[in-house]
């Protein structure tokens, strides 16, 4: 698990699928007026080719970032929990998470930034550039959906977009795409950023 961990970087692969999500940006005729990413140095990587495309800078926001958790830098497969069994009992309430960030947590952030970015700028759009699970949090809460979920069931895709606008003061999804998926095949991750 990377949470928050520095050091963390784009590979070549990654930094491909980056330029292919601000291509897929430009080729929709997007008017990207502000771009905002997480503090994490992997999220400014796949935020600099839009910033290029546009012409806008990249605004640092924390409550973008991904969650802390108590599995930070350990690669979850069974043999560590086999190593240190202790590790087991962070997974006593899925529906928490017992593990790491309240999800309720996680989404109110995302809700409190976007819905402040949207209203930032005068017409045009504000690309959020993020991580997996705040992404999908601020889709299920948005979608007025149950926060609780699957780690295996997010539609989060590395450098996937998931496009939201206000309406009636409340964020709702418009389309979620996945530029880079010709990509993916090759990637060593599974999430979005």
């Amino acid at each position: 698990m990377y949470e928050r961990i520095e050091g963390f970087e784009l590979s070549d692969l990654g930094h491909e699928m980056a330029e292919a999500a601000a291509k897929s940006l430009l080729a929709q005729g997007r008017k990207i007026k502000r771009l905002i990413a997480s503090p994490l140095v992997r999220t400014q990587q796949s935020a600099a080719p839009i910033a290029k495309q546009f012409g806008v800078a990249v605004d640092l926001d924390e409550r973008v970032i991904e969650p802390w958790n108590k599995f930070k830098g350990i690669k979850l497969a069974p043999a560590a929990f086999l190593k240190r069994p202790s590790l087991i009992l962070n997974l006593a309430n899925p529906k928490l998470p017992s593990w790491g960030e309240p999800y309720d947590d996680v989404a109110a952030r995302m809700q409190a930034a976007a819905l402040e970015a949207w209203d930032s700028v005068d017409g045009g759009d504000v690309v959020i550039v993020s991580h997996q699970l705040p992404i999908w949090m601020l889709y299920r809460s948005s979608a007025g959906l149950a926060l609780p979920h699957s780690p295996k069931s997010r539609r989060c895709s590395l450098s996937s977009i998931t496009s939201f606008e206000v309406i009636d003061g409340k964020l709702t999804e418009v389309v979620y795409s996945e530029p880079g998926l010709a990509h993916a095949a090759n990637a060593i991750d599974g999430g979005a950023v």
